[in-house]
């Protein structure tokens, strides 16, 4: 990669993607705090960690069961978006407030 900011081609992401978890787990925690924040958007929030997880060891097996990059195995890569696909689903509907109306129909149960 050549041009002004061909240098960025050299730098390993490892360490980068383990820093951004900090400041993620610290907006986990401030929001657990948070009264009004949605229950079920945190969950989805939360979530969000299985999904990183999840792809971490699907991207491990790509590369030692089939010699390839996640992105190129469709089963793998296809599960591990799906985890997304679910912890957006989370969040979208702990905001959208379906997550406080299930909660009341459950206390007035």
């Amino acid at each position: 990669m050549s041009g002004p900011l061909g240098w960025l081609a050299a730098i390993d992401p490892t360490p980068l993607f383990v820093i951004s978890l900090l400041p993620y787990l610290a907006f986990l925690w401030w929001a657990g705090r948070i009264e009004g924040f949605p229950k079920l958007a945190l969950r989805g929030f939360q979530f969000t960690l299985v999904f990183v997880a999840v792809t971490i060891a699907a991207a491990i097996v790509a590369q030692l069961r089939y010699g390839e990059q996640l992105a190129n195995v469709d089963a793998l890569h296809g599960g591990a978006e799906s985890l997304l696909t679910i912890s957006n689903l989370l969040v979208v509907l702990g905001f959208s407030g379906i997550g406080a109306v299930i909660t009341a129909q459950r206390s007035h149960s």
